[in-house]
């Protein structure tokens, strides 16, 4: 079942880097959140330029294979985003629109996953955190499906067993990990300050589901799965356009 975590002698680097994105990214979605909970659609945009410029920013220094993951991530969940909230209402946003800063903060969320998942500490400890996720989770699910905390959430106890399926059984587990970590942070932020609301009832399932879902990290998991998944394709796809117009050697030197 741990098969694709790290090995227990692995070699651990720790990469100053890499931490100070994640220090960055918990406390950019947290300014962000604060700031949109006064905000109208005209600062909504600010703040969506600003997180574009901090996403590029970022992503300097990542290699091709991880800027094609964010490149898929931001246009699977941007769809998502408008599929699941603006048509289906399983979830509303402030001002009931989709904010101009989710798009590129989704990609700084998927990115922030990667990080945590490739940072020294969570590889050296990846099962003592995994057993804690576990731990952690299943235990809020448990308090929430019962309503003891917050409203009955039938749909987050699904999430939850889902997410444990892409934990113990998906071939990038530490990205998994990583994504439990910042998505509940952003969710707790979030829903505290009212950028968005779940739903009571989920509007696909009819369970009833909490605000958020203690499972949530699920749905960013399926947002991880796919980019993972569609990356590869997308290199070679861009590679061979470039290569139709003459351009993959220059380019591929920039790279």
């Amino acid at each position: 079942m741990l098969r694709y975590f790290p090995a227990v002698d692995v070699e651990i680097v720790h990469n100053k880097r890499d931490y100070a994105i994640i220090a960055f990214s918990f406390v950019v979605v947290t300014l962000c959140f604060l700031i949109d909970s006064v905000a109208d659609s005209r600062l909504q945009l600010a703040l969506g330029i600003a997180g574009w410029l901090c996403l590029i920013a970022l992503l300097y220094g990542e290699c091709k294979y991880v800027r094609a993951q964010i490149f898929v991530a931001v246009i699977f969940a941007t769809i998502g985003e408008n599929f699941a909230s603006i048509y289906m209402a399983g979830y509303t946003y402030r001002l009931e629109n989709v904010p101009a800063f989710v798009p590129p903060g989704h990609g700084i969320v998927y990115l922030t996953a990667v990080v945590i998942g490739r940072c020294g500490v969570f590889m050296q400890y990846a099962r003592k955190l995994a057993l804690f996720v576990v731990l952690a989770g299943g235990l809020c699910s448990i308090l929430a499906l019962s309503s003891i905390i917050g409203r009955e959430d039938q749909i987050g106890t699904l999430l939850f067993v889902i997410y444990l399926l892409f934990l113990f059984k998906g071939r990038s587990p530490m990205v998994y990990l990583g994504a439990f970590f910042i998505t509940t942070w952003v969710e707790i932020v979030g829903t505290s300050l009212g950028t968005w609301n779940w739903a009571a009832i989920d509007p696909a399932s009819t369970l009833t589901q909490g605000n958020p879902p203690s499972g949530v990290a699920a749905w960013y998991c399926l947002v991880d799965a796919i980019a993972i998944g569609c990356a590869i394709p997308v290199l070679n796809g861009v590679a061979r356009g470039l290569a139709f117009l003459g351009l993959r050697g220059s380019v591929k030197e920039e790279v």
